[in-house]
C-alpha cells in the first residue's frame, strides 16, 4: 500500500556505496486477506524481538471479505520508536494485484522480495529486487498441496531472514512457540523457513543496505495486543457480568476477558462466578451492564463508534440514575458504518456526551498496552465510587495490533467498592436518602438489592426524582440533583488519572495529545529538536474531565498544539470549553484521520509548518 509519496530517481544508486542501516528499518508484507500469513508475520516480529531489537507490528486489513489485499508492517528500531513508520523500506510483494503500486510506492535504496514470475523490476530501478520461486520451494517442502497455501507464507520467513541477517535460533524459537501444541506443524512450518533461508543463502545477492544486530533492548518486556491487556486487566478488576455485541475492533476484548474468566474462575466443581452474555445488539448490552451494576455485580461491555451510537439512551439513564458501570469503545473511523478496520480518535466528543440533555461522562483514554490493563482496574473503582458509567477509549491501533510492554503487576490494592450501606449501617443511621449529598463529594450513598432492612429499599428513576428517590417535577428539586450531579463532575476531576507530563520549563510549545498519539509524538518531538531545533514540551491527557494540570501547563507555554486523529479537533474542542479566552487563542491543530496509524514525520511536518519552517 502507497504509504508515502516519493520520486523516482533516474538511476539507481550503487549498493555498495550505500551505507548500512542496521535495526532502524521497516519491513512490510503484501498479501491478500484470507492466506494465512498472520502466523508467518507474528514469527517474523517474535523473532526481531527475540534478538533484543525494539519491535512493533501493525495489520492493515480489509473490513469486507476474504482475498482482498492486506498489509503487515514490521518496525525495527534501535531507538525505541514504535509508532508507524510512513517509509516502507523491505517490502515482501506477495499478492500481484497490489505489487504494482506497492513497489511503486517505495522509496528509492528499498528492497523488494517477491515472486520471481511477477516482472516488478520493470517499474523500477532504484530499488534491489530479489525473486524467489515460492511456489517450487514450497512444493518441494510440503507433499500435500492442501497446505502449501499456509506454508509459502514461511518461505519469506526464511528468506527475509537470510537478507536482513535476522537470527535463526531466535526465529525456530518464534516457530516452535507459534505451533507448539502441534508438533507436526512445527516441524513442516520450521522446514520451509529454512528451504527459505537456503535458497536465499545460494540464490540471492545481498543488494540493500538493511541489516539486524543483536541487542538488549527488550530483555524482560512482552508482547502483546490492548484489547488482550484490557479483558486481563477487567478480571483482576473484578468483573463478574460482561455483556456484549460482536463488533469490530472491540470483540477480543470480551473474548480475553472469556479466556481469563474460564482460567480463573471457574470452581473444581465445575460452577462458574461470573456470567458472560452475547446480547442481540448493543443497545441490549448495556441495559444488561447497567442492571448488572445496579444490582451490584462489576460488570462491563465493549464496543466500537456504531455500538455507542446505540448506547445513547441507556448511558443516559446510567448518568441520571447513578448506575456504575464500564463501557470500552475500542475506536475505529467513522461516520456510519465508516472504515471498520481503520484506525481514528473521533469518538471523544459523541461520548463525552453520550445522550440527550445535559449528561456528562467520564474518558479513560489509555496511550499503551499497559496502561490498557491499569485503568481498566481504574475504570471499575471510579464506576463505583462516582457511581456512573465510565467510558475507556482505546482505538483499533492500541486494541489489535502488537505492542512491547512492560510486564504487567498484580493489584495492590482492595477493590473500592464506592459508598454503598450494609444492614448493620442502615441500623446505625435508621435510614437513607439515595440522591442525597452528605459529604460534600455530591456523591450520595447506596444499598444494595437484597439488602436485609426495612430502610434498604429506594426507587431507581430515570425521570424526575429528588434526594430521597421520590418522583417530582418541581423545578427546584430538578435543578437540586442537576447541580448536584455537576458538583460531582468537580470530584471526578480530582479522583480520575493525572496527565503525563514531560516539560523542563523553558520552551515556549507545548504539545498535548492522548492515546495512541504518543509514540508518535515522542518520536516526533526528536525530530523537531534535531531537524529544526525546535524544543517542546509535552503533556499527554489519561483522562476527561481535565485536571488542574492540563491548564497550568497550557498557561505556562505561549504555543499548544493539540496533536489528535480526527478532523475536528474534538480534544481542542473540549479543551476550548473550559479555557479563558486568553488560553484559547494559543491552542493550534494538528490532525490526522486517513484511517492509518499516525506516524511521527505527518506530526512533525505539520508542527514546523506552523511554526515557519
Amino acid at each position: 500500500m502507497a504509504t508515502g509519496e516519493v520520486a523516482l530517481s533516474e538511476q539507481q544508486s550503487s549498493p555498495s556505496a550505500q551505507k548500512r542501516i542496521v535495526n532502524d528499518f521497516s519491513i512490510q508484507v503484501a498479501t491478500v486477506n484470507g492466506s494465512g500469513s498472520q502466523s508467518a508475520n507474528s514469527i517474523l516480529l517474535k523473532a526481531i524481538f527475540g534478538m533484543g531489537i525494539p519491535v512493533s507490528g501493525k495489520n492493515l486489513f480489509p473490513s469486507n471479505i476474504a482475498g482482498l489485499p492486506t498489509w503487515y508492517t514490521i518496525r525495527a528500531s534501535k531507538n525505541g520508536y514504535v509508532a508507524r513508520k510512513q517509509e516502507v523500506d523491505v517490502l515482501v510483494a506477495m499478492n500481484p494485484e497490489s505489487a504494482k503500486d506497492d513497489v511503486l510506492a517505495l522509496r528509492p535504496g528499498a528492497a523488494v522480495v517477491f515472486e520471481g514470475n511477477l516482472d516488478l523490476p520493470q517499474y523500477r530501478s532504484d530499488v534491489s529486487f530479489y525473486p524467489v520461486p515460492f511456489d517450487k520451494i514450497t512444493a518441494a517442502v510440503c507433499p500435500e498441496a492442501k497446505l502449501r497455501k499456509l506454508v509459502r507464507n514461511m518461505v519469506y520467513v526464511g528468506v527475509v531472514a537470510k537478507l536482513i541477517d535476522l537470527d535463526m535460533k531466535a526465529v525456530e524459537a518464534a516457530v516452535r512457540k507459534q505451533f507448539a501444541k502441534k508438533q507436526k506443524a512445527a516441524d513442516l512450518n520450521w522446514a520451509a523457513v529454512q528451504a527459505g533461508y537456503d535458497f536465499a543463502a545460494e540464490s540471492l545477492t545481498k543488494a540493500d543496505p538493511y541489516y539486524l544486530e543483536p541487542m538488549n533492548a527488550t530483555a524482560g518486556k512482552i508482547i502483546i495486543d490492548g484489547n488482550t491487556a484490557a479483558g486481563i486487566g477487567c478480571v483482576f478488576a473484578g468483573v463478574t457480568v460482561a455483556a456484549w455485541y460482536p463488533i469490530t475492533p472491540s470483540t477480543s476484548v470480551i473474548e480475553a476477558v472469556i479466556d481469563t474468566l474460564k482460567r480463573y474462575r471457574v470452581e473444581e466443581d465445575g460452577k462458574a462466578s461470573f456470567a458472560v452474555i452475547q446480547a442481540e445488539d448493543e443497545l441490549a448490552a448495556v441495559g444488561m451492564v447497567l442492571g448488572a451494576g445496579w444490582a451490584g455485580a462489576r460488570a462491563m461491555t465493549a464496543t466500537s463508534g456504531p455500538g455507542i451510537s446505540l448506547m445513547a439512551e441507556f448511558s443516559g439513564l446510567g448518568y441520571w440514575a447513578e448506575i456504575p458501570g464500564v463501557i470500552f469503545d475500542v475506536q475505529r473511523t467513522g461516520p456510519s458504518t465508516g472504515m471498520p478496520t481503520r484506525t481514528s480518535q473521533a469518538d471523544l466528543l459523541s461520548t463525552a456526551f453520550l445522550s440527550h440533555g445535559d449528561t456528562k461522562h467520564v474518558l479513560l483514554l489509555p496511550g499503551n498496552v499497559k496502561e490498557c490493563y491499569e485503568l481498566a482496574g481504574a475504570s471499575f473503582d471510579l464506576a463505583e465510587r462516582l457511581q456512573t458509567p465510565i467510558f475507556v477509549l482505546s482505538d483499533l491501533d492500541l486494541g489489535m495490533n502488537n505492542w512491547m510492554s512492560e510486564p504487567f503487576t498484580y493489584p495492590d490494592k482492595p477493590l473500592d467498592r464506592g459508598k454503598v450501606l450494609t444492614a448493620e449501617d442502615l441500623t446505625k443511621l435508621g435510614g437513607f436518602a439515595r440522591y442525597k449529598d452528605v459529604d460534600g463529594d455530591a456523591i450520595g450513598y447506596r444499598t444494595l438489592p437484597g439488602t436485609d432492612h426495612p430502610a434498604a429499599a429506594y426507587f431507581t428513576r430515570g425521570s424526575g426524582h429528588n434526594e430521597k428517590a421520590g418522583y417530582t417535577e418541581k423545578p427546584d428539586d430538578y435543578i437540586q440533583q442537576m447541580e448536584r450531579l455537576n458538583k460531582k463532575w468537580e470530584t471526578a476531576r480530582t479522583l480520575v488519572p493525572k496527565p503525563v507530563i514531560v516539560q523542563d520549563g523553558k520552551s515556549k510549545i507545548g504539545i498535548i495529545a492522548f492515546g495512541t498519539t504518543d509514540p508518535a509524538i515522542t518520536e516526533s518531538r526528536d525530530q523537531l529538536r534535531l531537524e529544526y531545533g525546535i524544543e517542546t514540551d509535552y503533556l499527554r491527557l489519561r483522562a476527561y474531565p481535565f485536571s488542574q494540570e492540563i491548564f497550568d501547563f497550557i498557561a505556562s507555554h505561549e504555543r499548544i498544539y493539540v496533536a489528535e486523529q480526527n478532523r475536528d479537533a474534538q480534544l481542542a474542542t473540549l479543551i476550548k470549553m473550559e479555557l479563558k479566552p486568553t488560553d484559547i487563542a494559543k491552542l493550534r491543530n494538528i490532525l490526522h484521520y486517513n484511517g492509518l496509524p499516525v506516524d511521527a514525520r505527518s506530526l512533525t511536518d505539520q508542527l514546523a509548518k506552523q511554526e515557519g519552517n
